[in-house]
């Protein structure tokens, strides 16, 4: 059961390197479903025991509903209604994102091993999943001009502070992890309305030109 939970979250850390190396907002869209995925079984995988409550059962279903199929499908519909498919020039390019990415990720497990985990028993692993996850998520949405590519970022970054929320999901309510993806499942509708409107106006999603409006 070890192993599978240190494969999953490798696995979750390696697609945060993509994303950002990532040109296709289609391919990274897909590539951020994976990943909510992913992040759906730790629930499951982490259950004392070995045998996983309703709850946590619910919470996993969640995940996977939220995180691997509606959000990302929004996504997806976003980016046909506004007829993009590439993230075209970036604010910092994908090559130094990556690295920075990539040095978030060394920082990360250097700096993990001083935090005070609040349930000793957890994987050593989540603390870094999580920081490099977070860390991924803040990069997309300070070097990406495309609103899809930022709403991406605030998906990946959701990502992060959800593995956070598997150290204390013992004694964390089952609510407030419902009540994060909740959250995030209505920001990402707002902002995938916003999108269009945008779109509709500029024809582009290029938070860039909002910097030209005038009375």
């Amino acid at each position: 059961m070890t192993s599978a939970i240190d494969l999953v979250l490798v696995l979750v850390v390696v697609l945060d390197l993509v994303v950002l190396a990532s040109s296709r907002l289609r391919g990274a869209i897909r590539t951020v479903a994976l990943q909510g995925a992913l992040l759906s079984l730790l629930p499951v995988l982490l259950a004392t025991g070995g045998q996983a409550p309703l709850h946590v059962l619910l919470l996993a279903l969640g995940a996977l509903v939220v995180k691997g199929v509606a959000i990302p499908g929004l996504m997806l519909w976003a980016m046909r209604e506004a007829a993009i498919r590439r993230e075209a020039e970036p604010i910092v390019g994908f090559v130094p994102s990556l690295l920075l990415g990539a040095a978030g990720t060394v920082v990360a497990f250097s700096l993990s091993g001083a935090l005070v985990l609040p349930a000793p028993g957890r994987q050593a692993l989540l603390v870094p999943a999580a920081l490099v996850t977070a860390w991924a998520g803040l990069l997309l949405v300070m070097t990406r001009r495309k609103a899809v590519a930022q709403v991406l970022g605030f998906l990946v970054l959701e990502n992060g502070i959800f593995v956070f929320g598997l150290l204390i999901a013992d004694v964390m309510p089952v609510m407030v992890e419902a009540g994060v993806l909740l959250d995030l499942f209505a920001a990402v509708f707002v902002m995938g309305i916003v999108m269009f409107h945008i779109n509709r106006e500029f024809s582009s999603l290029d938070t860039g030109r909002l910097t030209h409006l005038q009375d």
